[in-house]
């Protein structure tokens, strides 16, 4: 029969006295290893082969809670107002009294006045009375403090008082239960048969190197068996997040459409975040429960012929026959420092620094908003931007545009609807088709020139943005935006290559 050194070792221990029922730190001690792992790998594979019995038995241990901690250093709860109130004269035992006492916490009070009336004690208009058997009272006390007292050590829950235990296990963080499992190794018939030289150790060779076989010591040594026919574990190499992986593919689809790809900061102002996109100074995105406003830097400078077309713009309208907002432009709220709420900022930089280059762009990026986390908001999420200026450039070409896109993504049916966002005129919502239903993926439109003329654009602006979760939850199948964030490998594995 087929053994390693380690079970000759543990059955030569089982051997050395063989009605007995082992122990693992009696197999440990014997056997001369520390790492329990032994006596478990090689008692198992015995017993497999018949030679070794293995006895398990499971139990419950009580130990204490953090409450329980606190009751056993400082006295359980009934305990110390037991003890105060015997300390008290017939008059001094009123409920203000005991609250002004300080012996318990505040939250405390009220459960403790229901132990109290357990323990036999009344409260007649606002005074406590003592039962007239104060022994039995006293007595109980003692039980529990005992009680408390072995559960610090340990205490299997047979070794417990029954009924003590189902009261302590009512109080909650007074005791916590933990289950365990001891078990035993002894020899089977077959397993006392074997002879001293059939347990003798050998050498056994797990991995021939050139440098073993030179020798002479494999000759006599005991080469390990494999078994060829068992399964080998799945291979779970690394792998590109479902997030990053659904990024570069979308990267990849407007690179093929012939779009460049473009980056831009966290950290900008209110200015380029808003003011250039038309959206007045007083709307309510604007407020700090919408936007992260920073304290360093808590202002950052914009060139002043960028505040003065912005000013123009939002008061009366500058030049392009829109009335504006009206009322007077900050130019310090304009300068803000604050995270980006939307990656259209980019796109807007960019035709501020290329205004009459025609151009096709998209972005990829993070953006922050203050939202309340829950399964479908997150205040950090990405979102995908783009835009087209050329000669011609129409709102027929962009709707072309976003039905490509998400053909290419796996939804043919795509439909729009019209929409309002301050910064596009003409405004649409793009849904796509999904398990029968149509959903809102993401916003476009015209930019308004409002937001073009101030940075010289020479040609109309198509642009559009949707969120990358809100895709990503489409793509994946997901119910809960909060799954794509949880390091949960097992589910990382199962997702599809994308």
């Amino acid at each position: 029969m087929e053994m390693s050194n380690n079970e000759r070792r543990l059955l030569s221990a089982l051997q050395s006295e063989m009605d007995r029922e082992w122990n693992l730190s009696a197999l440990l001690t014997t056997c001369e290893w520390s790492d329990q792992a032994h006596v478990a790998g090689a008692g198992l594979s015995l017993a497999e082969k018949g030679l070794v019995q293995i006895d398990e038995r499971k139990s419950t241990v009580f130990s204490l809670g953090p409450e329980g901690e606190a009751a056993h250093q400082d006295g359980l709860l009934e305990k110390r107002l037991w003890n105060w109130l015997a300390s008290q004269d017939d008059g001094g035992r009123s409920m203000r009294d005991l609250q002004a006492s300080g012996v318990a916490a505040k939250h405390e009070y009220g459960p403790g006045v229901g132990l109290l009336k357990g323990l036999g004690c009344e409260l007649i208009q606002g005074s406590f009375e003592l039962p007239d058997d104060s022994k039995a009272a006293e007595s109980a006390i003692e039980a529990r403090t005992a009680f408390v007292a072995a559960c610090a050590e340990g205490a299997n829950a047979e070794d417990l008082d029954a009924e003590m235990l189902a009261m302590f296990q009512k109080r909650k963080g007074l005791i916590e239960p933990t289950e365990s499992v001891s078990r035993t190794w002894s020899l089977t018939m077959d397993g006392r048969a074997l002879t001293s030289d059939e347990l003798s150790e050998r050498m056994q060779v797990v991995e021939i190197t050139p440098d073993f076989l030179q020798g002479e010591d494999w000759r006599g040594a005991d080469f390990k068996a494999y078994d060829v026919n068992l399964e080998a574990p799945t291979p779970a190499g690394g792998r590109s997040h479902p997030m990053q992986a659904l990024i570069e593919r979308i990267r990849s689809i407007f690179l093929e459409m012939g779009f460049d790809e473009i980056e831009g900061d966290f950290v900008t102002t209110a200015g380029w975040n808003m003011d250039a996109l038309f959206i007045p100074q007083d709307h309510p995105a604007r407020e700090m429960q919408d936007t992260f406003y920073l304290s360093n830097p808590s202002s950052i400078s914009i060139d002043e012929k960028h505040l003065q077309d912005w000013a123009e713009i939002h008061e009366h309208g500058g030049e392009t026959g829109s009335t504006g907002w009206g009322g007077q432009y900050s130019k310090d709220e304009s300068q803000k420092g604050l995270l980006r709420t939307h990656t259209t900022v980019n796109t807007v930089r960019y035709l501020a620094e290329t205004p009459d280059e025609p151009c096709r762009v998209f972005g990829i990026g993070r953006v922050f908003r203050k939202e309340s986390i829950d399964r479908t908001h997150l205040p950090e999420f990405h979102q995908i931007e783009g835009i087209i200026m050329e000669p011609g450039a129409s709102l027929p070409m962009l709707v072309t545009t976003l039905k490509t896109f998400y053909e290419k993504m796996g939804y043919p049916e795509v439909r729009v609807r019209p929409a309002y966002f301050p910064y596009t005129e003409p405004s649409l919502e793009v849904e796509v088709k999904w398990r029968g239903q149509w959903l809102e993926l993401g916003g476009a439109g015209i930019f308004r020139p409002e937001v073009t003329e101030p940075l010289g654009c020479k040609w109309p602006v198509c642009a559009w943005g949707m969120g990358l979760e809100r895709l990503a939850m489409l793509v994946l199948g997901l119910d809960d935006i909060r799954q794509l964030y949880i390091s949960d490998l097992e589910w990382l594995r199962d997702q599809p290559l994308l």
